[in-house]
């Protein structure tokens, strides 16, 4: 049996990096993972449980495959706890290929970073055994080997997906600003176009008040003089 452990931080708040690890796979920097299909998802004491099954290429040699067996799509189980009101993410995955003869159990936990709490802290640990089949030791280095490779190539994927989700972010925001400048101008537009009709609407009803007045003040003015006796 062997036990590789590790730890490591992101400078990214707690949120946004669970939020990268239901996103992580698949992506270009870890294409040994090619999916992820959740098996069953409930909610249980304000704790989300998920039950996934991982696919995965291990890319294991030819004088490995002789004596475990092919597979080109070796399939896991991952099962994860998210409790957000104590900010703990825990994912604890197991293989199911080649189950007879290798256990890969791995545990993965995220939380804020005691020290800074706008960082967020991964522990990783996976113990590997082998059993019932020859150089079992030589295989468990080699696959240990190969989660700490992995375990890299998952980091730099995280940041990735984390990339992708701040331009996301940043390209709602935009868009709100950009949709709430569009309204402002069409507000102002309508506003400047009701205000011109009503001045254009009280221009108009002036002049024609005061040309209603001066026919009325001539016309009095003609009966006046025309209405006068003469002596």
């Amino acid at each position: 049996m062997k036990i590789w452990t590790s730890e490591h931080t992101f400078n990214h708040p707690w949120e946004t990096v669970c939020q990268a690890a239901w996103r992580k796979y698949p992506n270009p920097m870890n294409p040994a993972v090619i999916g992820t299909d959740v098996i069953e998802r409930k909610v249980e004491g304000g704790v989300l449980l998920t039950h996934r099954l991982v696919s995965s290429k291990w890319g294991l040699p030819r004088w490995v495959s002789s004596i475990v067996g092919p597979s080109n799509i070796c399939y896991a189980i991952e099962k994860s706890e998210v409790n957000p009101s104590s900010k703990q993410m825990i994912l604890k995955t197991r293989n199911l290929t080649f189950g007879s003869f290798i256990a890969v159990d791995e545990t993965l936990s995220y939380q804020p970073h005691p020290e800074d709490v706008s960082k967020t802290l991964l522990k990783q640990e996976a113990v590997v055994t082998v059993q019932s089949v020859p150089l079992h030791n030589y295989m468990e280095d080699l696959l240990t080997s190969t989660i700490m490779t992995n375990a890299g190539k998952g980091r730099q994927a995280m940041e990735w997906v984390i990339g992708k989700i701040e331009k996301e972010m940043s390209d709602i925001k935009n868009t709100a600003v950009k949709s709430t400048d569009e309204l402002l101008n069409q507000t102002k537009k309508s506003f400047d176009d009701i205000t011109t009709t009503a001045r254009k609407s009280m221009d108009g009803l002036s002049s024609a008040a005061k040309k209603s007045f001066d026919e009325f003040h001539n016309a009095a003015g003609s009966t006046t003089f025309q209405g006068i006796p003469k002596f």
